[in-house]
């Protein structure tokens, strides 16, 4: 029998039980940063090591983490589930948990790319970016992330993922940073939806919320896939 599909759609709250410091609360590391001065092209262009420098300590801090509960208990869904995970993180945790079918939004942190070509991308060994690497083009590499301001070139493969749901799950994400949060919308409408959070997240979008577990995704994940497990036993 063909496996239903489960579209996970995951923001900063699922790699905070992780100790991936998140942009969005007080006490995250983004607090000492303004957005303008490491994610943006200009930022880049103006202040090249300071930009490099930023991402090599984010890249330090996820050497040192390892995925939480909630990115196993997803993961260990694929045994009941065709589960296509949509992500808005660009740490690669949900990779290391074991999760196969996974598609960034926002780049992945463990990649660099080339500053002509987009498409260019390749991978970075350990934490540190010099900043006169070269992309293989010649160009002067950049991580892999997509800085504010920029498209987000996966955005219409991740709709296509969407449309195609049997249900869907939505944790760690307050579903205010556009466009990814209009993701949700292209879930056809009798497709339940669970939503996995401690916080308020913006639901408007969500066309049929089956229920809000308020917990952090550590918690709340594994609770979710247990129930989704024994009703498809």
């Amino acid at each position: 029998m063909e496996k239903k599909k489960l579209v996970v759609f995951t923001g900063a709250g699922v790699s905070a039980d992780s100790g991936i410091a998140t942009f969005r609360d007080a006490d995250g590391l983004w607090a000492n940063y303004r957005i303008e001065d490491v994610c943006t092209p200009e930022a880049l262009a103006r202040n090249r090591e300071q930009v490099i420098g930023f991402y090599n300590m984010r890249r330090r801090e996820l050497l040192a983490s390892k995925p939480n509960a909630g990115h196993y208990a997803l993961a260990g869904l694929e045994d009941v589930f065709d589960v296509r995970v949509i992500t808005q993180n660009i740490d690669d945790l949900h990779e290391r948990a074991g999760s196969r079918q996974v598609l960034h939004l926002h780049g992945e942190l463990r990649k660099l790319r080339s500053t002509v070509d987009e498409r260019l991308v390749f991978p970075i060994e350990g934490w540190e970016q010099k900043p006169d690497d070269r992309a293989p083009d010649g160009s002067p590499a950049r991580p892999f992330v997509v800085f504010f301001g920029e498209a987000v070139p996966n955005f219409e493969r991740a709709a296509e993922i969407a449309a195609q749901a049997d249900l869907m799950i939505v944790a760690g994400t307050s579903l205010a940073v556009y466009p990814a949060a209009s993701l949700v919308r292209y879930v056809p409408g009798g497709v339940p939806v669970y939503l996995v959070d401690p916080g308020e997240p913006d639901v408007r979008g969500l066309r049929n919320l089956k229920e809000h577990i308020r917990m952090r995704g550590a918690e709340g994940l594994p609770l979710l896939a247990a129930r989704l497990r024994k009703e498809m036993d």
